[in-house]
């Protein structure tokens, strides 16, 4: 049972705020992963596997794309070819070594990245809630969806398509064997990817490996591609070409997808392993293997149709085609992950439901899988390779959520330069107005897709969007309903100190999201059973704009009178929170507890329609909906079963 702490202890420092996060960090308060040269090879060696799949298999489709694009189905010039290929050059140096590995790596919300880590990094450094920068931290996470959905199929597909040239006979079979890679893929997220996981590193550094030696071996077919190194002959491309030059950018930008990963899984492995594997590795086999596509062609204008696979010779076709297919899984399987990654930072900071989640790890809290998540994305994914049935044709549906999320990141950049690292606003907005005027341009030409394909991730982004701001105004109005219409919690207690319930020995546990009223299921139990324990925890779990709280500051304690207590437990954003497991851990505090002699109360809320609700019937329906999606609070919060008693009630909204 629950007995009262001598002194209970509060999470909060001097100043009020939570804690910070345990573990070693550096001068600037990132988390420092690598102690010594040793820990940041390893670490960079292992962000190979995870980080640069999506960027890595770009040469796949990026160069060829961009070329036919450029050619309008006419013959290629030696200027064209050399012109695209500084192009791809030079956005993968300005778009992803100096926004990303430069600058944005160093915008780490406590070592964490991410969209939705960027958005409350920035809503920290405002200071207070902004609904500009809620809306953006919202369309980022929406457009992250539409790639999520788009990368497993354009890659596998890409990747298959290469069967086509070994042999013609294949190519009836390419969407069948794709569609086969990527039921088996989605199959074995179930089992968790951490043994999986293992193997990532080492394929991914042989296909950059190879695919670096491919771009050497051919360099020599022409060496004038080497001009390419030059911006000039981009920006001569570029000027000359008019329209066409508009169009070949969302091509181009097909070399750049991927760069958003960087900052996403920078958690994973910290700053400096991602950056040293980019410069140092990555970068250097991408800008090869696209001089090597480029010289090819110069020296063979016919291998226009897939200068990827035409720089192998005939006996390391098929086994280079088996390498990017386990590339390509691999850069779906870091997308995959992402999704559900993002899926629980949702849910945390109140944009989703409360969905199931499973921890595929015993030691790895960032290893989950989200069936209900998988099992959408593995929906959508098929649906695009049966609807689209070619990468070229899946191309022109890419670029627009990417372009569209890298954009919304540079917004929530300018927060985060002008108020936590203190420029001045002019300079804040010059700063980062280099990288948007570049990505709008990009943004720009990829809706010229729009009907092509375009209107698929702009779907995708604008239900997602549609979603998380019904579920976001739906419980925010509900909440306001449900404080409205309770007692407020310290009322309740001199009410109950005059009336003097019958007492039941052992403690009662009551869930609430509003600590300050009393809990629905707590004034049921008394209305209906007439009863109360001995003991009385009030517990109301939090989410902080950290992505995690260390078990310091996990608890905070309030003594109501001798048998109330307020228990509020404080919770990461990519955490999940385990009740019973933060309440077993303040004993140390003197709060003794045993789960055998406590019993949770949970309330269940029916929810119906009102006309009074302040939303649109439709968004009524829309939110009930969403409710009726989320997992029971008992698997959310890690409540044995047996031990928890629901109460339920029909709420109008």
């Amino acid at each position: 049972m629950l007995t009262d702490p001598a002194s209970p202890p509060d999470a909060r420092g001097p100043d009020g705020q939570i804690g910070a996060q345990n573990g070693a960090r550096d001068g600037n308060g990132h988390a420092d992963h690598a102690r010594g040269p040793g820990g940041l090879v390893t670490l960079a060696f292992a962000s190979i596997g995870v980080v640069y799949g999506d960027i890595g298999t770009s040469p796949l489709y990026a160069l060829r794309e961009s070329l036919v694009h450029a050619t309008q189905g006419g013959t290629v010039t030696p200027s064209e070819v050399i012109g695209v290929v500084s192009m791809l050059i030079w956005a993968l140096f300005v778009v992803v070594t100096l926004k990303y590995v430069v600058f944005i790596l160093r915008a780490d919300n406590r070592g964490e990245g991410g969209t939705l880590a960027l958005m409350a990094l920035a809503q920290k450094a405002f200071g207070r809630r902004s609904p500009i920068i809620f809306v953006l931290g919202i369309m980022g996470a929406a457009l992250f969806t539409g790639d999520a959905i788009i990368t497993p199929a354009i890659s596998v597909l890409s990747a298959g398509e290469g069967l086509k040239l070994v042999s013609p006979l294949f190519e009836p079979y390419v969407i069948m064997i794709t569609v086969a890679i990527l039921v088996t893929l989605f199959a074995v997220q179930r089992g968790g990817t951490r043994r999986v996981s293992t193997w990532f590193s080492p394929i991914m550094l042989v296909w950059f490996a190879v695919i670096a030696a491919l771009g050497v071996a051919h360099i020599g077919d022409a060496p004038q591609i080497l001009h390419a190194f030059n911006p000039a002959y981009a920006l001569d491309f570029l000027f000359s070409h008019g329209l066409i030059s508009f169009v070949v950018m969302g091509s181009v930008f097909l070399a750049v997808t991927g760069a958003e990963a960087l900052y996403a899984d920078m958690g994973h492995f910290g700053r400096k392993p991602i950056q040293a594997a980019w410069i140092f590795f990555v970068f250097p086999a991408l800008v090869l293997n696209y001089l090597g596509q480029g010289a090819l062609i110069l020296d063979n204008p016919a291998t226009l149709s897939n200068p990827f696979y035409l720089m192998a010779p005939d006996w390391a076709l098929l086994p280079l085609v088996l390498l990017a297919t386990l590339a390509t899984v691999i850069a779906s399987q870091a997308t995959i992950t992402g999704a559900y990654s993002l899926a629980r930072q949702a849910i945390q900071l109140g944009l989703l439901p409360r969905l199931e989640i499973n921890h595929t790890s015993d030691t790895q809290e960032g290893q989950i899988y989200i069936p209900r998540v998988n099992r959408l994305l593995l929906i959508g994914v098929l649906l695009l390779v049966l609807m689209f049935r070619s990468s070229s044709s899946l191309a022109s549906a890419y670029g627009i959520a990417v372009t569209a999320s890298m954009v919304v990141d540079t917004c929530l950049l300018f927060f985060i330069v002008w108020r936590l690292w203190g420029w001045p606003a002019w300079g804040a907005a010059a700063f980062v107005s280099g990288f948007l005027v570049i990505e709008l341009a990009f943004f720009s030409s990829n809706l010229l897709k729009l009907l092509d394909g375009g209107y698929v991730p702009v779907l995708i982004g604008a239900a997602m969007i549609l979603i998380m701001w019904t579920w976001n105004r739906g419980t925010r109005m509900l909440e306001e309903k449900t404080h409205r219409d309770s007692i407020p919690t310290r009322d309740l207690i001199r009410m109950l100190e005059k009336s003097k319930p019958t007492r039941v020995p052992g403690a009662a546990i009551f869930l609430t999201s509003d600590p300050e009223v009393a809990p629905a299921a707590l004034m049921h139990n008394l209305k209906h059973n007439k009863v109360l324990h001995e003991r009385v925890v009030i517990v109301s779990v939090r989410t902080e704009d950290m992505p995690r709280v260390p078990e310091s500051a996990r608890c905070e304690l309030e003594k109501f009178s001798d048998d109330f207590i307020r228990v509020t437990l404080h919770y990461g954003f990519m955490e999940s929170p385990r009740v019973p497991a933060a309440l077993a851990s303040l004993r140390k505090a003197g709060l003794k507890f045993d789960i055998m002699t406590t019993s949770f109360f949970l309330g269940r809320r029916t929810l119906k329609a009102s006309p009074s609700s302040g939303m649109p019937n439709w968004q009524d329906q829309l939110f009930i909906a969403l409710s009726r999606q989320a997992t029971n609070a008992t698997d959310f919060f890690s409540i044995p079963s047996d031990r928890v008693v629901e109460l339920g009630a029909q709420v109008a909204i």
